[in-house]
């Protein structure tokens, strides 16, 4: 029998990565691009967050972006929710101090990202309730390296005990 420890180290099939953006600076539109360089202990290349702490990217499960569609009544877009990187097929709150690569760059997920109150203003009335627990992940880069579209999130042995 499976034990908790070996099912939350088990990732059958790779995510991918379908949409990057950068803020180039605060409250700015964010700008969608096909390829980055994710710089290690700093951030993406280009993005207001480059610098360094526990949020030098943030992630969205791209799922949610139907679940908020149909939560708020209107077509809800990556670039509203001002994320970094969309990804799709794999439950990013699983990634939670896990090691991951996603094209040449290496990450660890740092934690949820919680909705700013910014969402009510970009979405509308009922906004930041219903980014709650939809916000995704943010993560810190721990090996530089280039990410593109339609590169693969696998998720890399456990090395550690827990």
């Amino acid at each position: 029998m499976l034990t908790i420890h070996d099912l939350m180290l088990c990732f059958p099939v790779a995510g991918e990565l379908v949409w990057i953006g950068l803020r180039p600076s605060r409250q700015a539109a964010m700008r969608s691009v096909g390829e980055v360089f994710a710089e290690a202990d700093r951030g993406l290349a280009g993005d207001r967050y480059h610098g360094g702490g526990k949020r030098q990217v943030t992630l969205l499960q791209s799922e949610h972006l139907a679940v908020l569609s149909s939560l708020l009544k209107q077509e809800v877009t990556p670039e509203l929710l001002r994320r970094n990187l969309v990804i799709r097929g794999v439950n990013l709150l699983a990634l939670k101090n896990r090691i991951f690569r996603i094209g040449e760059a290496v990450l660890q997920g740092t934690g949820p990202c919680h909705p700013c109150s910014r969402m009510e203003q970009i979405l509308g009335a009922g906004g930041y309730n219903a980014m709650r627990g939809h916000g995704g992940l943010t993560a810190r880069i721990i090996q530089s390296g280039m990410m593109r579209i339609g590169d693969p999130l696998t998720v890399l042995p456990d090395t550690s005990d827990f």
